[in-house]
């Protein structure tokens, strides 16, 4: 068994910030990452006209700047690029290809005892340490809902981690299922590429522009969230007007409120909005009933006929599956139980960082809290 200070579990942005983090405080660590790469998410499972949907200064990682030539708006490759020169800036080497089977506190010494699988020998490997940093990621495993039928479709069925660009759908009657910041821009980026696009929106939505959500986050820092999420819903109706003609309803609670209490971001328009405007996207009804063949029969007793689906339902987290006892700090779905901003800490030297629901931005906080407490303890 090998012993060390500190696991951090996951290579992502969150883990790369703590292992930044502790090196500054000269605390030893290893990490282990279950892919062969850093950050897959963005290197592997990302659609091609992905940008960072915040403004740069909301989105750098702990001791390096974003570089001053690029944009307010980060594009996919270019922040890969600054992934690639952290890991390089801060000598990071994760151990790849290693899926985490358990870990456990182990009362009599202390520490955390970790099993993980070794992909290339196929070996189960034992690491122990004071320290364990979940850092797995709130976007851990591609999740699909059950549809009546889906496995009669004679078309593609995709989740969005394996969308890369419209370019290979024109002409093609495209249904985007899932209305998040991935599902509105994965829409407008078919519909560019002359696919005949439809979205569902499941649930109702905000749609801001990225200048008000910019504008939002800098009066956060000194206005209450009640106030400027008037504010925003001022400025939506101002500039989208009355949605629910397009059958797209405002919730009833604001931006930033549901932003920090369900993790729900609001919808940074960067181009889709005139698309259904103009009809080029269809907004179709919430529900599906089922699949029969090509067609999909919703809710409204119509059938509409598809070449592929797009699921761009989100993620589902496993923690629950490999952590035990970290029941004080995570729940069932792998998310923070204590409120932020106490969120990152747990119990017998465990932290978790990036669940806070609040970005990159707080996933660097909470690298930062985690490494100086560590530090207070060594």
């Amino acid at each position: 068994m090998q012993e060390q200070v500190a696991i951090i579990v996951g290579s992502g942005p969150s883990g790369l910030a703590t292992a930044a983090c502790l090196s500054q405080q000269s605390i030893p660590y290893i990490i282990l990452e279950r892919e062969d790469c850093i950050a897959s998410i963005w290197k592997k499972y990302s659609y091609d006209r992905l940008h960072l949907h915040l403004a740069k200064q909301f989105c750098e990682l702990p001791h390096m700047s974003f570089p001053a030539s690029y944009p307010t708006f980060v594009p996919r490759k270019m922040f890969i690029q600054y992934l690639d020169d952290y890991v390089s800036h801060f000598n990071i080497s994760p151990m790849f290809q290693r899926t985490v089977k358990s870990a456990e506190y182990n009362e009599v010494s202390k520490r955390w005892v970790v099993k993980a699988r070794n992909a290339s020998s196929g070996e189960v490997e034992k690491y122990s340490a004071k320290f364990l940093v979940v850092a797995t990621g709130e976007t851990t495993n591609p999740y699909t809902p059950e549809v009546e039928g889906l496995n009669t479709f004679p078309g593609e069925v995709l989740h969005s981690t394996r969308y890369k660009s419209g370019q290979e759908f024109k002409n093609k009657n495209v249904l985007v299922v899932g209305s998040g910041n991935s599902g509105v821009e994965i829409a407008l980026d078919l519909a560019n590429h002359g696919a005949k696009t439809s979205i569902i929106f499941r649930s109702p939505a905000h749609f801001l522009s990225r200048e008000m959500v910019y504008l939002g986050l800098t009066m956060l820092k000194y206005f209450p969230v009640s106030l400027v999420d008037l504010l925003m819903v001022m400025l939506s109706k101002l500039v989208y007007g009355d949605l629910t003609k397009y059958g797209i309803g405002r919730p009833t609670e604001g931006p930033f409120y549901m932003k920090v209490k369900y993790g729900k971001y609001p919808l940074l328009d960067v181009g889709t909005y005139k698309k259904i405007k103009s009809g080029e996207i269809q907004v179709l009804p919430a529900e599906i009933i089922k699949v029969q063949g090509n067609g999909i029969l919703f809710k409204n007793d119509k059938l509409h006929p598809f070449d592929t689906i797009v699921f761009c339902t989100g993620f589902k987290r496993s923690t629950n599956l490999w952590l035990k006892g970290g029941e004080y700090l995570l729940n069932e779905d792998g998310l923070p139980k204590p409120t932020y901003p106490n969120h990152w800490k747990g119990k017998n030297g465990l932290y978790c960082v990036g669940l806070s629901r609040r970005g990159l931005y707080g996933a660097s906080a909470d690298a930062q809290n985690i490494a100086n407490d560590i530090k207070s303890i060594v």
